[in-house]
């Protein structure tokens, strides 16, 4: 179970910080830095097994019938990820424990750690993931989780706007792609019989001779391309540098836009090797890494210099797995690596000196390698790590990716095309790396800085200092420190499981003179003459634009389209929802008119025709009830304005339901349509109190009236022959099933209860929900509604009629131990718990008008009046009962019962489900009860306030 400990202990540790008290900063930042340091530990644990070559798996039953389970699996690849997102995460948290302001009410740290353990939770949960189902789940709780994150300080006036923004963009445009990857993971699943990750990555012969591959191919791509911000979908990113420098440097190095590439990388045997992912792949990738590196030279603000960087080096992340090669691949899992540790200390050189001088502008922050040199040779070192300059990890990546460019020998121009775009963006990194060196570091003094620079803290340099470091380790002894998680994260790539050796690579500083120097050799001349030509000849500081007209505005575009988007739904909201509840109702009853007509005018339903239309047989009695139920629904309508009269109508209509159910032999729904009718009329009586005896005559046209009443008839008639043709057309009802199953099966002799309860508990638990957020929801709108002016006076001593108090007080025992008899009998005989929860909350609504809303809040010995409480416990003991299933290796709220033998009693009758019954009474109990309670208290005197003096 170490692969659940490892998926769960950011979800754990995020509950943890936030019931944390807010002043407890220290303890916020300890504990997620505790949360990383686990996830870093667990995973080291693991190492061996990895090492060894094994996968290792843990798994629990969660859709048995689709052939999913709950399952992590860790093989080379996870691992490299799962290292990456715990130890960069843990010097992310110790980073940012200094770099937030406590003083800052816009910073509470509580807030931003569980935000963070959020976003790791969800990352690990998509390289841990084994099955494809699963991966989409966590994948769109990192697009949340970055959405929180980017969004942290929507409420700041400096940069609020552009937060808000930002998150608005990365949310819609990574969610967008994951609604096209569950597409394509759909199809997946179709072609392969399986989503599970080693049935899928072991059946690529299969996908890409597949009809429907290109298809899926696409779906799952516009995923991958999206969240790693890959051209055309590149905007968003760059537009998320107004979150705090902590998530750019978490979200840019080890988390979110690494997950496309992971995607990339883990499903590379599935979908890798052919020609359509080749021409997508690198054509994307190419475009993407050009573009962002040209771009990224003409930013002025340190932190988007580093995005559009971070955009330049996906897209040769990407670049190398769509040239289809081992090595390329080998290349691209050693770049994830490599670009992560450095781009995390680059992001957080640049927050600290954005939070030591005020401001990331690099027109303003020159020469700080006077008042901060061990900042300055910290990003130095980090930003020609970026540039590729030998003895530092990324120039062995780099050269990597020269050779494989240079390697490629088919396709027609991409001979060419790809060693040429590749060494003109090492070129193009080489200058951006160095504007960052030389315009952060040197080129003359300040200018107009809002604080004097300073060194930061130790503690905010040290996760700087360790990944300055471990890139020179890695650029240094690559085949040491690098090596064996290379060879197995590569392994786990291209063969998603132990299989063939790796092709032969050799990790050194060193390869001797060969084609891949000499391009590098190229870049680094290049990039160092075009940044010289810039600088004096363009003077980059005074450039507002981009030259030329090579890139679009994709904030503009998006803007756009969510401008048109807003208008277009601001449109069909004010048609539909215009404030008119009949027109609500029109339209609910013309969509119910349409769906029961449908199968009829399009000849979808069986062909057998209803019997013909006769009055054999006809009971007088139920003629009289139809005909007294539809007088009193008619009245209802023609009446409706004069309140209390349509109320007493409407009752009356309940009622002849009510009798139906009993001539029909339905005890239970009798009951019940009689205990809805009694609260609903008591509850509609309390409300009229605030509403004038008559409703304000409408002033409509003939057309209105006449359209509504036809249109009544016909809904009517078309379900008076729609229930005709059931009770009249052959076959065998589903009520014969649960009549010989309910018994025996579900240990109860009431089919209605037993259905309720244990066939379709699901659905209740449902209900029981929805009538707990409906009287909260009640409950919280009249909180603080004041009437605007009361009928009658209320006062603190109004008396109550004797008689009435005398005769409450001696039915109400009777009432509770009614109710409780209704509740015990449930399972076999008429009852249950909604039954017997209206019988207790009419009891206690006539005490309360007998006694008064006080005698109910504070004298009642069943609770104290806040029937709230009963809500939740009610609802949690339902799901409670649900829950417990699982400990017996049984699906969510499945029931068992038993018969226990008792001296001088005999066999009792007890089942599980009674405890969801139960359950389901405390709700209805709790939901009646605050409703009505909400209502009254509005007639309660307001306490005596003293005058101000």
């Amino acid at each position: 179970m170490r692969l659940f400990a490892l998926a769960l202990l950011p979800w754990l540790g995020a509950a943890l910080v936030g019931s944390l008290p807010a002043a407890a900063r220290r303890a916020q930042a300890l504990a997620a830095g505790a949360v990383a340091m686990g996830v870093t530990a667990l995973a080291l644990l693991a190492a061996p097994a990895v090492f060894d070559g094994q996968v290792l798996r843990a798994s629990v039953p969660w859709l048995p019938a689709l052939g999913m389970d709950l399952g992590f699996r860790l093989d080379g690849l996870a691992w490299l990820f799962v290292l990456l997102i715990g130890g960069i995460g843990a010097l992310v948290v110790l980073y940012a424990a200094w770099y937030l302001d406590p003083d800052d009410p816009h910073s509470p740290s509580g807030r931003f750690f569980v935000f963070l353990l959020l976003f790791m939770g969800a990352m690990l949960g998509v390289v841990l993931a084994d099955n494809l189902v699963l991966l989409v789940l966590f994948w769109e709780l990192t697009s949340l989780a970055s959405f929180l994150l980017i969004g942290y300080w929507h409420g700041r006036d400096d940069v609020g706007r552009d937060a808000r923004e930002g998150a608005r963009m990365a949310l819609a445009i990574t969610g967008a792609g994951g609604l096209c990857l569950l597409a394509g993971v759909l199809l997946l699943g179709h072609i392969v019989g399986s989503v599970q990750l080693d049935d899928v990555l072991a059946s690529g012969d299969l996908i890409r001779a597949h009809p429907l591959y290109v298809v899926a191919l696409v779906l799952v791509l516009l995923g991958a391309f999206t969240k790693s911000a890959q051209f055309p979908f590149h905007f968003w990113l760059p537009h998320a540098m107004a979150a705090p420098t902590p998530v750019s440097a978490y979200l840019h190095s080890a988390t979110m836009v690494k997950c496309g590439v992971f995607l990339l990388a883990r499903l590379y045997p599935a979908l890798g090797g052919s020609e359509p992912w080749f021409w997508i792949v690198t054509s994307v990738g190419l475009s993407t890494m050009l573009l962002g590196a040209y771009i990224a030279i003409f930013q002025h603000d340190l932190k988007g210099l580093l995005a559009y960087s971070t955009i330049s080096h996906l897209g040769l992340i990407t670049l190398l797995f769509g040239l289809s090669e081992p090595l390329a691949v080998v290349a691209g899992v050693f770049h994830i690596l490599n670009h992560a540790i450095f781009k995390a200390g680059l992001f957080m050189s640049a927050g600290i000196i954005d939070h030591e001088c005020g401001t990331r502008d690099m027109r303003r922050i020159n020469g700080l390698m006077k008042p901060m040199p061990f900042t300055a040779t910290l990003g130095i070192v980090a930003a020609l790590s970026m540039a590729g300059v030998p003895l530092l990890n990324g120039f062995l990546s780099k050269e990597m990716f020269f050779a494989e460019a240079l390697a490629k020998d088919s396709h027609g121009a991409m001979e060419w095309l790809l060693p040429a775009g590749a060494t003109l963006a090492g070129a193009l990194s080489v200058a951006y790396s160095l504007r960052f060196i030389h315009d952060t570091f040197f080129n003359g003094e300040p200018v107009g800085l809002p604080k004097v620079p300073h060194e930061a803290p130790f503690f905010m340099r040290l996760p700087v200092l360790l990944l300055v470091l471990l890139c020179l380790a890695v650029g240094l002894a690559p085949a040491l420190v690098a090596g064996p998680l290379l060879a197995v994260a590569a392994q786990a790539a291209l063969h998603g499981a132990p299989g063939p050796a790796l092709p032969a690579y050799h990790l050194a500083v060193w390869h001797g003179f060969n084609g891949a120097l000499l391009m590098s050799a190229i870049a680094v001349v290049a990039g160092v003459a075009l940044y010289a030509a810039l600088h004096r000849g363009l003077d980059l500081h005074r450039v507002t634009q981009l030259p030329g007209a090579l890139v679009a505005s994709g904030r503009d575009l998006f803007a756009r389209l969510q401008s048109a988007g807003v208008g277009a739904a601001g449109t069909l909201v004010g048609a539909l929802q215009n404030g008119r509840l009949q027109g609500y109702l029109l339209l609910l009853v013309l969509m119910a008119l349409a769906a029961g007509a449908a199968p009829f005018v399009l000849s979808w339903g069986p062909s057998a025709a209803p019997a013909a239309l006769h009055v054999q047989g006809l009971n007088p009695l139920a003629l009289a009830l139809g005909l007294l139920g539809s007088a009193a629904a008619l009245g209802t309508a023609l009446l409706h304005r004069q309140r209390v009269v349509a109320v007493v109508l409407m009752g009356g209509a309940g009622l002849v339901v009510c009798l139906v159910f009993v001539g029909l032999s339905a005890p239970d729904l009798a009951l019940t349509q009689l205990l809805v009718e009694v609260v609903s009329v008591v509850l509609l009586m309390l409300a009229l109190k605030w509403l004038p005896d008559e409703s304000p005559a409408e002033h409509r046209t003939p057309w209105p009236a006449a359209r509504d009443a036809v249109l009544a008839l016909v809904v009517g008639l078309g379900v008076a022959a729609l229930v005709w043709m059931v009770l009249t057309r052959p076959g065998q009802s589903v009520s014969d099933f649960f009549f010989a199953t309910t018994l025996p099966q579900g240990g109860g002799a009431n089919t209605v209860n037993v259905i309720i309860v244990d066939y379709r508990g699901f659905d209740t638990l449902g209900e029981i929900t929805v009538l707990v957020i409906a009287a909260l929801t009640l409950h919280a709108l009249l909180a603080g509604w004041a009437p605007p002016a009361a009928p009658v006076p209320v006062t603190a001593g109004q008396a109550h009629p004797l008689m009435l108090q005398r005769v409450a007080r001696l039915v109400l025992p009777f009432v509770v131990l009614i109710s409780v008899f209704l509740y015990l009998r449930g399972h076999n005989l008429p009852g249950g718990g909604f039954i017997a929860g209206l019988v207790l909350a009419i009891g206690l609504v006539l005490m309360q008008v007998a006694h008064g809303q006080a005698w109910v809040r504070d004298r009642s010995p069943l609770l104290g009046g806040d029937f709230r409480a009963w809500l939740g416990w009610g609802l949690g003991l339902a799901a409670a009962t649900g829950l417990a299933s699982w400990l017996f290796a049984a699906p969510f709220l499945t029931t068992t019962y038993d018969y226990p033998w008792l001296p001088g009693i005999g066999g009792v009758p007890l089942a599980s489900a009674s405890a969801f019954d139960l359950g389901v009474y405390l709700v209805v109990v709790g939901a009646t009860m605050a409703m009505l309670l909400a209502i009254a208290r509005l007639s309660m005197p307001s306490p005596v306030r003293p005058m101000p003096e």
